[in-house]
């Protein structure tokens, strides 16, 4: 079990997750995001390789369209 931060928000993840793992639970499109773990932007191609671990720092922020 790792307790992370995610947006500024503590939880806690049963089992090892990678970032992918953790873009998939939250419903998420790594298309559509940029990410960034313990203040560095991570590379769309590291998501499945970037395991989580505890206290680990995340940041999702999504693009959206509007005018």
């Amino acid at each position: 079990m790792a307790k992370i931060q995610l947006n500024g928000r503590k939880i806690e993840l049963k089992g090892k997750l990678s970032l992918y793992d953790l873009l998939k639970k939250y419903k998420l499109n790594e298309k559509k995001l940029a990410l960034e773990l313990n203040g560095k932007i991570i590379s769309k191609k590291l998501l499945k390789k970037q395991m989580l671990k505890n206290k680990d720092i995340v940041e999702i922020v999504q693009f959206i369209g509007g005018g």
